[in-house]
């Protein structure tokens, strides 16, 4: 089971224009060990076809538990 347990560090660094194409990268950041589970970071990138900088980067925060009926 995997529970959203929010987002850090959420920039906005360039508007999105009509019409622009954008994609989504992500990168594992941190992984730890956290009450019965496993809480990572993923840090996200939204990049902007055609532009240098990205239109966002948000840090997304998860934790994920064991399947314990099995």
């Amino acid at each position: 089971m995997g529970v959203n347990v929010g987002v850090d560090r959420l920039r906005f660094l360039n508007p999105v224009k009509a019409g622009k194409r954008i994609r989504g990268r992500g990168e594992l950041v941190a992984a730890q060990e956290a009450k019965g589970g496993i809480q990572s970071t993923l840090r996200v990138t939204i990049e902007i076809e055609g532009e240098d900088k990205p239109a966002c980067v948000v840090d997304t925060i998860s934790r994920y538990f064991p399947d314990q009926g099995a």
